[in-house]
């Protein structure tokens, strides 16, 4: 019987952790290389006193992503998590004190939309949903779940007629101007150009092809119950179970190279573990600044001087919550969208007003908590540099005043909160720059210059949100299972 083929995996983020179960479901010797204490990455839990807030990615979508890995794994989400469907995707507030919801049922949505802004923008918004619809089921299979193809290669596998069908797509045209076409409320257009910051990108930026992520929050938003962070146990646990062995606290150091193709991976304990492939859950623009050796860097190509995606800065926070009815999403829009992103992109800092979300983690679509306090995530986009207290503070403030606006109060006892800053998530994510989502989408090329899971030095492969198809929980994963199948395939021949 031939030995399995062994498979390091540096990384126990999403992507990571998909790859390790799809490896390990496959027969392969999966061992995956974790320098955090657990799994998860940008996935994470922050403690808040004994209480354990989601700090990170807060929405799961495209449930099927999943449901298709654990299946290849012999289970199932429904076996291993419990799940709930939100019939109520988010709430959303303007300054003004107008506010919206948006729901999984279209007819819903839109009857909301025409008692907030009349039955003309209500019909814009039927047809935007199609639209939106239209874009996903486009490029589902022939770009998401592909190794990155290129804009040629896209349009043949569109088949007969690819061209015109990956002009439907809409790459050609912002995502802000595009939201023109179907919405004469600027509220609105406000509402759905947020999308485009999801993959850390700039609404006046992107294109307007990311108005599929309209569909995908209809297509199912779910809260799993405890967090998000069981999410990445349950990845870990069923990749176990498969037989992949995992090693936390462990940091890779430097690729072994013979022959200019990888051969294993030497550990901060100064292990050398041999290997058949390589897959690396990072930011790629770390290996072209020596993370993993001299023979590391030519793996791909440097990007140093291209703009780096959003960052944020978040509060996890235990408080009481009153004045305004907050649902498990709400959005607090600021006064200036033009200028909120001149000032991310542009001037590289926060502007006066900054959109801010709210995850609500104890309440569900309509919950009301009577609890003293509550388990709270806070978030504005900032840029990915370091800012010093004195505008940390300044933004705080801001956050404050604009909540304020709506009504909303928290009630704070002492030492409730834990602040996270683009310093912190560069000191955490290494050679990021503190940018959570690799480099933004913007321009009609933007997804065509990511990384694909193979790179230059043969044996060694990527995954993560840096890489093809791009951020969010389900990208990463979908990224995680492109990368094994082409060292199942580059293996075998």
């Amino acid at each position: 019987m031939n030995k399995p083929k062994r498979v390091v995996v540096i990384g126990a983020g999403v992507g990571g952790l998909a790859a390790a179960v799809d490896l390990a479901a496959s027969g392969c010797e999966a061992i995956v290389l974790e320098r955090a204490a657990v799994p998860g990455g940008k996935m994470r839990e922050l403690r808040v006193g004994d209480t354990a807030i989601d700090s990170g990615p807060t929405v799961f979508t495209m449930r099927w992503v999943f449901d298709e890995l654990l299946a290849h794994a012999g289970t199932s989400l429904d076996e291993e998590l419990t799940l709930r469907q939100a019939s109520r995707l988010a709430r959303h507030v303007w300054p003004d004190g107008a506010a919206l919801d948006l729901f999984r049922d279209v007819e819903a949505s839109a009857a909301a939309i025409e008692a907030f802004a009349g039955a003309e923008d209500a019909a814009g918004y039927r047809r935007f949903a199609r639209d939106a619809e239209q874009i996903f089921l486009t490029l589902d299979k022939t770009f998401m779940r592909r190794e990155r193809p290129g804009p040629l290669g896209l349009s043949l596998s569109l088949g007969l007629g690819g061209l015109p069908r990956l002009y439907a797509t809409r790459p050609f045209r912002s995502l802000w101007s595009e939201l023109g076409r179907y919405f004469g409320d600027q509220r609105l257009r406000q509402l759905f150009a947020r999308y485009a910051t999801y993959c850390g990108s700039s609404p006046f930026s992107a294109p307007a092809t990311l108005m599929l992520i309209a569909h995908v929050e209809r297509a199912g938003v779910f809260y799993v119950d405890g967090g998000m962070q069981r999410l990445a146990e349950c990845l870990d646990r069923v990749a176990r179970r498969a037989g992949a062995e995992f090693r936390y606290g462990t940091d890779a150091v430097e690729l072994q190279v013979e022959g200019e193709r990888v051969t294993g991976v030497v550990t901060n304990s100064g292990d050398c573990i041999a290997a058949d492939a390589v897959v690396f859950n990072g930011d790629v623009q770390a290996l072209t600044r020596g993370a993993l050796g001299a023979a590391a860097r030519a793996a791909t190509r440097p990007r140093d001087r291209e703009p780096r995606s959003l960052s944020a800065l978040t509060w996890s926070l235990k408080a009481s919550a009153g004045g305004f009815p907050l649902d498990h999403h709400t959005v607090f829009f600021g006064e200036d969208y033009p200028a909120e992103f001149a000032a991310l992109f542009s001037g590289q800092s926060v502007c006066r007003s900054p959109t801010t979300y709210v995850c609500a983690q104890d309440r569900g679509s309509g919950d009301v908590v009577q609890n003293d306090a509550e388990r709270l995530f806070v978030l504005v986009n900032a840029p990915p540099r370091a800012l010093s207290e004195a505008e940390l503070l300044e933004v705080q403030g801001n956050v404050e005043r604009l909540l304020g606006q709506a009504g909303l109060t928290l009630d704070l006892a002492a030492d409730t909160v834990t602040r996270f800053s683009p310093s912190d998530f560069a000191a955490r994510f290494p050679d990021s720059d503190g940018a959570i989502y690799g480099w933004p989408t913007h321009g009609m090329f933007g997804s065509f210059r990511r990384s694909g899971s193979r790179s230059k030095l043969p044996g060694l492969y990527f995954a993560g949100g840096s890489v093809h198809p791009g951020p969010g929980v389900p990208m990463t994963a979908l990224s995680g299972r492109i990368a094994a199948s082409a060292v199942r395939e580059d293996i075998r021949s």
